[in-house]
């Protein structure tokens, strides 16, 4: 992992100009320490309490894959953008379809509305210093959506092949930046992720994740903006990854174009993490999209 990627943490103020450079430049930027350890308990508190209490007599045991070929797309899944639910990891399950975990170390993600349904996650998504970031990367109208504890559950915890998160959360032009929070040690032998730095700037939007006319969901062809508004592009090039490893308390801004990925996690320890993401509410974010805002609107950071 570079050393220039590690920052201070941020204040309510946003970040400094040597922070938004450096997230400029790479795509992504490690701010230590951005979590208290009080912050920090509360939400490993909840994740486990989550983990512990859902219902798995009424649940319908769906499970979350990132293969392009075969990606969740059940009603379970589709209608979770205002709910808190919970979506397992493939290898939980037998060849006969048996779960062969307990439930609380089988579930692969906890989404997607933690941010609103969830006091603790709540406070640390909307909050003021995390309003003052996105001011600070030019966002006008911030808007919060698909937030998720993801699980990297021990010896089972699933890879994740490259990707970009405006994908999965197209504007029209692309505007996603990914809060990312390290509820514990994300080390390589968990699977913490890594990234191909200045990516975002080589790698163009080309497909985004839809509700499918025919039902469920798939990617298809991106036939408008591949690039965020006003934004400087690079030529395309082989892509090298670096190793984002990070302590628990860490944040982690990610550029909605920026490659990254993570490996299986086959060590004894998990890799909760928490996520949500912000779009620029003055960019179309149109009905094709898989996961929809609720009646009042996305939440406004």
């Amino acid at each position: 992992m570079a050393p220039s990627r590690i920052t201070p943490p941020p204040s309510a103020d946003g970040l400094t100009a040597a922070q938004v450079a450096d997230f400029e430049e790479n795509g992504y930027l490690i701010i230590p320490d951005a979590l208290s350890s009080s912050q920090l308990s509360a939400l490993l508190a909840e994740t486990r309490t989550l983990l512990s209490s859902f219902d798995l007599s009424s649940h319908p045991l769906t499970k979350f894959t990132t293969d392009d070929s075969n990606h969740v797309g059940d009603d379970y899944f589709l209608t979770s953008g205002d709910k808190v639910r919970f979506f397992f990891e493939e290898d939980a399950f037998s060849t006969s379809g048996e779960l062969q975990k307990p439930k609380e170390k089988a579930i692969n993600k906890i989404g997607h509305y933690l941010h609103e349904l969830s006091p603790p996650f709540r406070a640390v998504s909307l909050s003021e210093r995390n309003s003052g970031i996105a001011r600070s990367l030019g966002f006008k109208k911030p808007e919060v959506l698909q937030s998720m504890v993801i699980c990297k559950q021990p010896e089972i915890g699933g890879a994740v092949p490259p990707h970009q998160d405006s994908c999965f959360l197209y504007t029209n032009p692309p505007s996603a930046v990914g809060w990312w929070y390290a509820l514990e040690d994300c080390t390589i032998s968990n699977g913490c992720l890594s990234f191909a730095p200045g990516s975002h700037r080589r790698a163009p939007i080309e497909k985004r994740f839809v509700k499918l006319d025919r039902g469920g969901t798939g990617f298809v062809e991106v036939d408008s903006a591949h690039w965020p508004r006003d934004f400087e592009t690079q030529e395309d090039k082989s892509e090298t990854y670096e190793t984002g490893e990070v302590k628990a308390g860490s944040l982690v801004l990610i550029h909605g174009n920026v490659l990254h990925k993570s490996e299986r996690n086959l060590s004894p320890k998990s890799r909760f993490i928490y996520t949500f993401h912000v779009i620029e509410g003055e960019e179309t974010y149109d009905g094709r999209n898989w996961l929809q805002p609720p009646e009042q609107g996305f939440s406004r950071l």
